[in-house]
């Protein structure tokens, strides 16, 4: 019998991001936490252990820091889930919340960097394109950089002589270019590896005067770090003998990197000097890294968990930096490696398996999102539902997904989704033959990206899966891009080679609603309202078709965006996806 209190407590135990610190006043953080039953920004002194929830709003607040002096935490303000807004900034001891940079219009967010001081470059899109504002105090607002195509803020030095922006005004915001400019607009130089190869920046190094901007790469066909200064015109390039793929952040005195290293879904970190070119491994259990920081007193502290153990903020001077009030998340079951040969080259998936039962296992194929994303061995509560309810899950690293080198990710351009598929097929198929999954009960299921693959699945395969359940899946991709956001329309262009307009040929290929008609699995979608990445009209259009051919399906409507950040909320999902894939499978 299923302990309906165990998994529901998983997602009710109260949990806590990796502090970000400020750099002049390292005692001040700020982190995230879901303590109060929905995630809100919360600020924290070291110094006296005093914390303090800064926002409160009824469907919670994902993006928030404080800035270099510690003075004001930043937040973003957008209604009910659809990131559509402005950043608001809260005096850290206390006080009201104000509009940070009063009449700058709202917008979706496209990066901020925060100097000593008080300057502030905040990167705006629109349908318009993206804008990037320099806003010094007292001052009003100056547009900096302006491009109809995809951008951001990336760094901001430590002096506030040099700002680095991300672009795409070569047309491929997946594979961007590096432009640094002076505060006055003028262009300091710029760094792009050509088509194919993204150039992102990581941060300037945090020594005033040192024009060292950290960078990711692909010149070797994964993600590698060099180090550009752009006033000098140098590169340093740090070749590192690890496998898989890399990223890092600098100590405080800029004198060495700390490197997450991540390799078939988990990751380590180390400390690279960068005047002798030592690695030095730092000590970490074995999982997953969200985040690490180098403190001033040389320490580094960081968010770890695994499938089988819930997170925690570490320090390597042994201590938990933060623990959050309440009981801990139950623990939940390991995760098993299997590789399976597909069209292209071997896949890597991850098995989890219940405790009790024996194989085969009702499945369920819960399909990651992103595309750029992966599947690792991180702790997930909605994994942990499904396997305490007797399933067996299988996570798919799907050509698209990260962590694979930069082939393996772009493999699905041009052929988006059906690409995707013919792994997960091939993964599926395997399960099936080596006796680990039941075929007459396979559950699809994805969320974002993977409730796209969800839908186009059962619509392309559609003998291959009992069971289907999409959230805030893309459903009818045509009007998808006609609704969504600019950043998302630059992405999708990216993808398909050009616009439904100039490859409409591509995008039929690619959408749901293209299959609709052959589809036999029974389907539960999961729909946000007010969401801006899947907009809810073509979800509305893909759900007319299914009533209008009489397929067996229900809907979900929630008043959120691209998801839920209220804990009751998750759970009511997570118990209606369950609960309608128990009853079509005759489990209920």
């Amino acid at each position: 019998m299923v302990d309906e209190e165990r998994w529901k407590a998983r997602f009710r135990a109260p949990r806590v991001s990796l502090p970000g610190w400020a750099r002049t006043a390292p005692h001040r953080c700020v982190y995230r936490s879901n303590a109060s039953g929905t995630w809100e920004i919360y600020a924290w002194d070291r110094s006296t252990d005093a914390r303090r929830q800064i926002t409160d709003r009824p469907n919670g607040t994902w993006m928030g820091g404080v800035d270099p002096t510690g003075e004001w935490v930043w937040w973003f303000a957008d209604t009910d889930g659809d990131e559509f807004g402005v950043w608001m900034r809260t005096p850290f001891d206390g006080g009201d919340s104000a509009p940070a940079v009063p009449g700058l219009e709202p917008s979706y967010p496209a990066g901020l960097a925060l100097g000593d001081s008080g300057l502030a470059l905040i990167g705006r899109t629109t349908d318009a394109g993206t804008s990037v504002h320099l806003c010094a105090p007292g001052a009003e607002p100056e547009v900096l950089y302006e491009h109809a195509e995809d951008a951001h803020v990336a760094a901001l030095s430590r002096d506030e002589t040099l700002i680095a922006i991300g672009h795409s005004e070569h047309g491929d915001s997946r594979h961007m270019a590096l432009r640094v400019v002076r505060p006055d607009g003028t262009t300091v130089a710029d760094l792009w590896d050509g088509p194919g190869k993204g150039v992102y920046g990581e941060g300037f190094a945090p020594v005033a005067g040192d024009t060292r901007l950290l960078v990711g790469h692909e010149r070797r066909g994964r993600d590698e770090l060099l180090i550009w200064d752009p006033v000098a015109g140098t590169e340093q390039e740090i070749v590192l003998d690890l496998p898989g793929e890399v990223t890092a952040d600098w100590y405080p005195d800029g004198s060495a990197l700390l490197i997450c290293h991540s390799h078939h879904a988990r990751d380590e970190l180390y400390r690279y000097d960068l005047a002798t070119g030592a690695l030095d491994r730092i000590d970490t259990p074995r999982g997953v890294i969200g985040g690490a920081t180098a403190r001033p007193d040389g320490t580094v502290e960081f968010s770890w968990s695994s499938a089988a153990e819930p997170p925690v903020v570490r320090s390597t001077s042994g201590a938990v930096v933060l623990t959050p009030p309440g009981p801990p998340a139950p623990p939940s079951v390991p995760v098993e490696d299997v590789w399976v040969d597909g069209p292209a080259g071997r896949i890597h998936a991850l098995i989890s398996k219940p405790e009790g039962g024996a194989a085969p296992y009702p499945t369920v194929f819960d399909v990651h999102g992103g595309p750029t994303a992966q599947d690792d061995d991180s702790f997930a509560p909605s994994v942990a539902a499904w396997v305490d309810h007797g399933f067996a899950v299988v996570r798919v690293n799907y050509r698209g997904s990260t962590g694979y080198g930069s082939q393996w990710r772009d493999a699905i351009e041009g052929r988006v989704g059906l690409t995707e598929l013919e792994d997960i097929t091939a993964v599926r198929d395997w399960a099936v033959a080596s006796g680990l999954a039941d075929p007459t009960r396979l559950v699809l299921t994805g969320g974002s990206w993977g409730g796209f693959l969800t839908l186009l699945g059962i619509g392309t395969r559609p003998d291959d899966w009992s069971v289907a359940v999409a959230s805030v899946p893309v459903a009818d991709y045509v009007a998808a891009y006609e609704d969504e956001m600019e950043g998302l329309q630059a992405f999708d262009r990216s993808l398909f080679g050009g616009s439904p307009q100039e490859v409409p040929d591509r995008y039929r290929a690619s959408s749901p609603i293209t299959y609709v008609e052959r589809v036999k699995a029974p389907v539960l979608i999961l729909a946000g309202e007010n969401d801006p990445r899947c907009p809810i009209r073509q979800i509305d259009n893909y759900l007319a078709r299914l009533a209008e051919l009489g397929k067996p399906h229900e809907v979900y409507r929630y008043d959120a965006g691209h998801g839920s950040l209220v804990v009751e909320e998750r759970i009511k999902q997570m118990a209606l996806e369950i609960a309608f894939a128990r009853k079509h499978l005759g489990m209920a």
